[in-house]
This record gives structure tokens, C-alpha cells and sequence, in this order.
């Protein structure tokens, strides 16, 4: 593709003078938020089991992470999550895509600890809430580990950011009223 004298091609340049969302970045926020979304719903799915961090303390005296995150809800958050992925990988015939997916998923569950491990030093108990970072945690954490594999652009990052929120609260809202969580956050 032609560039400028400063080396951009002409597509970048028309886009950053138009600052529109495109196609692509639709394209690309949907496949990162696939496995993520899945990898961070499987766990109130998959029930109860023993806690990460196995009951310990952390130098605070506060538990690490707490008893509502579990290394079964790990496990099967990414093995789900990573299957959502390859199932994309195989859709779009990029098999390439398929290591997208399960950094997606990886980043999902441990952008959710991460979240967990600031609410316990923030002395919230768990299953209360934080705003904010309750719907942010998970996808920050996707975006984080899918970015060196996958070229992420503002638009896909924005959408991302904007409709997870009010994702988070409905499935929430929806896994409440279904019981599968004690509380509608």
C-alpha cells in the first residue's frame, strides 16, 4: 500500500484524520470477547470447589484472593473459553486465531483474580461489589494478553470497553435471578 513521507500507509493516515470506528474493529472485539465472556461466566456455572489460594493469608492477614475463586472455575473458564476460541479459529479458517482465544480466555480469568486480589486488599468481601472494576477486571486482562498476538485497535478496544459493562450487570442480573448467584452484582 502506498505511504507518505512519514512512512504511514495512507489507510492509517485516513483513519486517524476520520477517527470512525470500522468493520475490523467490530471483527476484532467480537472474536476477543467471545472466549472472554465465556471464560468468565463458566465459573459460576461450574459450582462450587476448593479456593485458589487454598485458605491462605496474604501480608495483610487478609485471604489472597478469598473462597469464591476456585481452581475448578479456572479450569473450566479457560477450557471453555479456549474452546470458544478455537470454535472462532475454525469459523474464520485462521487456526492462527486459536492462540487469541485462549490468551483471551487465560487474560479473562486472571484479569477477574487480579480484581479479587485488589478487593480483598481494599478489605471488600467477596461477592461485594467494586464498580467498575467487577466489569472491567476480566476484559482489561484479555486485552492485555491478546495484544502482543493480535494488532488491537482504539475502535475494538472502545467497543470492548463500553458494551462490557452493561453485559456484565445483565448476565449478572440473569444468573441471579436463575439462582446461580447469591447476589444480583
Amino acid at each position: 500500500m502506498p505511504s507518505d513521507s512519514t512512512g504511514r500507509t495512507l489507510r492509517q493516515k485516513r483513519r486517524s484524520e476520520n477517527d470512525t470506528f470500522e468493520f475490523s474493529d467490530l471483527l476484532i472485539a467480537v472474536y476477543i470477547a467471545i472466549p472472554t465472556y465465556v471464560a468468565n461466566s463458566t465459573p459460576v456455572l461450574t459450582g462450587r470447589g476448593g479456593p485458589i489460594d487454598q485458605g491462605r493469608r496474604f501480608i495483610d492477614g487478609r485471604p489472597i484472593l478469598g473462597a469464591n475463586k476456585t481452581a475448578k472455575g479456572f479450569t473450566y473458564g479457560l477450557l471453555l473459553g479456549s474452546a470458544a476460541g478455537l470454535a472462532e479459529a475454525a469459523l474464520f479458517t485462521n487456526y492462527a486465531l486459536a492462540f487469541v482465544g485462549i490468551a483471551a480466555s487465560l487474560g479473562a480469568l486472571l484479569g477477574d483474580l487480579f480484581g479479587a486480589f485488589l478487593k480483598r486488599r481494599l478489605n471488600i468481601p467477596p461477592g461485594n461489589p467494586l464498580p467498575l472494576i467487577d466489569q472491567l477486571d476480566f476484559i482489561l486482562g484479555a486485552l492485555l494478553l491478546t495484544s502482543p498476538l493480535l494488532q488491537l485497535t482504539l475502535g475494538a478496544i472502545s467497543i470492548l470497553v463500553v458494551v462490557t459493562v452493561p453485559v456484565h450487570l445483565l448476565s449478572n442480573a440473569i444468573a441471579y435471578a436463575l439462582r446461580l448467584k447469591s447476589r444480583f452484582w
